[in-house]
């Protein structure tokens, strides 16, 4: 078993998961890139300058979540850090059309149900899925900490306040998985705290990535940056919030 800390960012194959595998590598971190496609995770891999290495994860596949698990634990006997980042924000967005005229495709009175599981399969079972896997691994760490990529735009009180900006763009499918995944989030840092397992959510901010079609407005570096703080909070650190750079969002 080697001294140096073990991170796994799932969907690190591109975008904000790609720039956290690399500044988790900076801190120190042996850092398994996860991706469903094998041969982009190797690609990624080799533009980390530092121990990282490509893992073939697929969290909605069950088989794949195992292949996954068994080798962390041949290879490192633990796992120090989970980053939950793999997340997708539709599957029947045309190209061209922008975040608004998708949800109105999406608005709960008319959302295709195939549409809305699809999303949650991702953002929100398969997080339940992966990290149930990874507890044991988590639990060998002597201060494992597990960070989910969540979103502003799941906020309750956010989405209930009129002055929202993005509060027109909220329904069943991407929006409402964050806030599924806020509830989990919360749900397992009130099981794990008292094994000091420090669980929490944050939201990268509106980043230019592919899960936006790049609309986003800030960078990659701007979007990894609370997640890697989160990431490496201390004994002291806090459990069971949502937080973005520079500050608590409301749940």
């Amino acid at each position: 078993m080697q001294n140096q800390p073990v991170a796994l960012v799932t969907g690190a194959n591109q975008g904000i998961g790609l720039q956290i595998a690399k500044d988790l590598v900076a801190h120190g971190f042996t850092v398994l890139v996860g991706s469903r496609n094998v041969e982009r995770g190797e690609a990624a891999a080799n533009t980390i300058d530092g121990d990282a290495r490509a893992l073939q994860l697929d969290v909605t596949d069950q088989a794949s979540i195992a292949a996954a698990a068994e080798r962390i634990r041949k290879e490192f006997g633990r796992l120090d850090v989970l980053i939950n980042n793999a997340a997708i924000s539709n599957t029947s967005k045309l190209p061209g059309m922008s975040i608004q005229e998708y949800a109105k495709t999406t608005r709960p009175s008319a959302v295709s149900l195939d549409e809305m599981r699809a999303v949650w399969e991702t953002n929100v079972f398969g997080v339940i899925a992966l990290t149930q896997a990874m507890l044991p691994l988590l639990r060998e760490a002597p201060a494992a900490r597990i960070v989910n990529v969540s979103s502003g735009v799941g906020s309750l009180t956010a989405n209930a306040d009129p002055a929202f900006p993005w509060r027109s763009i909220f329904g069943p499918v991407y929006p409402a998985s964050k806030t599924a995944l806020n509830a989990i989030t919360l749900a397992f840092a009130i099981e794990l705290e008292p094994t000091g397992i420090k669980v929490n959510a944050v939201s990268p901010g509106f980043t230019k990535t592919n899960l936006n079609g790049y609309e986003g407005t800030e960078t990659v570096e701007q979007g990894a940056a609370e997640a890697v703080r989160v990431a490496l909070l201390g004994p002291e650190g806090p459990t069971g919030t949502f937080t973005r750079t520079g500050g608590v969002i409301p749940w």
